[in-house]
């Protein structure tokens, strides 16, 4: 079998899951990344963040993926996180943009700061 004849890794098939089966966790802003997916131990690690983290639901997006994903028959443990907001944006004393988030001034940069910078239209 050629290279592009493989069958793709269960860390590929987990992410074309996630990204086909659970829409809702992008239309709400959220993310979601396969940290761990290991065939040999069955155990997969998702990290949920974005518009995840903090929302009042994502114990139950957390719980539908766990109880779909534990029907595969390769996966046997399968851990899904939802890190605090606080956390992964590196705590409320950081202030510049981290991965395209500002965080001045509720997201509109130096707009709604009284230090403007030069340049400032």
């Amino acid at each position: 079998m050629s290279e592009s004849q493989e069958e793709p890794s269960l860390h590929e098939r987990v992410e074309k899951w996630l990204a086909r089966e659970m829409p809702i966790i992008q239309m709400h802003g959220g993310t979601s990344a396969v940290r761990t997916a290991d065939p040999d131990t069955g155990e997969v690690i998702i990290e949920l963040g974005g518009g995840c983290s903090g929302c009042s639901v994502s114990d139950v997006t957390t719980g539908n993926i766990e109880a779909e994903l534990l029907k595969w028959d390769e996966i046997e443990d399968i851990t899904v996180r939802v890190p605090d907001a606080r956390d992964q944006l590196g705590g409320p004393d950081q202030a510049e943009s981290i991965m395209g988030i500002d965080r001045t001034e509720g997201g509109r940069g130096d707009w709604g700061s009284s230090n403007p910078g030069k340049d400032h239209l």
